[in-house]
């Protein structure tokens, strides 16, 4: 077997799938400015089939950004604002007896979306921290003694505010092995902070929501298919890795549960160790950004 002409090979297919990545960040980017990584992170959770927490002040643009995400790809999007009075039905859905059939019915919540935006996702109690943790980890919800399955495409973004503790509780750690990414948004620099204005004056063509308008270099732009991204995630699973990179992998997860033999000083910094999703999660989203650019 000709190794380097399958290389080659999955090179061309790459090149040619990866097209739909642009068109998704040309969309995004018609509405979120100064904020490239946070665009290019989300890029790697949607096709990394993760979730993602993102902390920063208010006015950053973490809604704008997920709701943005969804009106590109065509797909539905939903708020969740966490609030310390939340009951987990209000996430996930309920029982409602209907009189007219004489039988329960199915009340589905919120969490059944495409992308789903946990607002303060610190502020609601354990309880309903635990109805999110089974939709994030087993992407189904149940009720009533039945199991509902969510999309297949479901993306949760949570945000948490820094600068706010007063009502708040602290994420337990199974619900952040849950997500793939801890994203910080910082404040944008002075252009971008110019470039802010000029979108929201309507002086470079926004259009709010209406993707009809949206435009680049002259051209509409077109909302993609949930299909077109479950394709693309079978198409990144084609990246190749060279064993000198998997072997760096593996030893970045080693050092994390035995720091001290790699160095006396991490033992101090590190209580518990990576465990193996967090493993695949890194191989996964190191081919993602490889196919970011093209490349095996």
């Amino acid at each position: 077997m000709d190794t380097n002409f399958n290389i080659r090979q999955i090179n061309d297919q790459i090149s040619a799938q990866s097209s739909i990545l642009g068109l998704i960040r040309q969309g995004v980017e018609q509405r979120i400015v100064g904020q490239q990584h946070l665009i290019d992170s989300l890029m790697v959770a949607l096709l990394c089939d993760g979730h993602v927490l993102l902390e920063g002040v208010p006015g950053l643009a973490k809604t704008l950004a997920i709701n943005t995400l969804a009106n590109v790809v065509d797909a539905k999007f939903s708020r969740i604002q966490f609030t310390p009075d939340l009951l987990p039905s209000d996430v996930t859905g309920t029982m409602i007896y209907s009189v007219k059939r004489e039988e329960f019915e199915v009340k589905k919540g919120p969490i059944f979306a495409n992308f789903v935006l946990a607002d303060e996702i610190n502020r609601a109690p354990a309880k309903v921290q635990s109805a999110l943790l089974e939709a994030m980890a087993e992407r189904q919800v149940s009720m009533g003694g039945r199991r509902y399955q969510l999309p297949e495409l479901f993306m949760v973004m949570a945000t948490q505010n820094p600068i706010e503790h007063e009502g708040t509780y602290n994420l337990p750690e199974a619900q952040l092995d849950r997500f793939l990414m801890y994203i910080k948004i910082d404040q944008p620099d002075a252009e971008s902070e110019r470039k802010i204005l000029h979108l929201v004056r309507g002086e470079e063509g926004a259009c709010g929501e209406d993707i009809s308008c949206w435009q680049d270099k002259g051209k509409k732009f077109q909302a993609l298919d949930i299909a077109d991204i479950l394709a693309a995630r079978q198409e990144v699973l084609k990246v190749h890795m060279s064993e000198p990179i998997e072997e760096y992998l593996v030893q970045l997860i080693m050092a994390t549960r035995h720091p001290e033999k790699y160095d006396a000083k991490l033992a101090g910094f590190v209580q518990f160790g990576a465990s193996p999703r967090a493993t695949i999660a890194l191989d996964k989203c190191a081919k993602i950004n490889a196919w970011l650019v093209n490349r095996d």
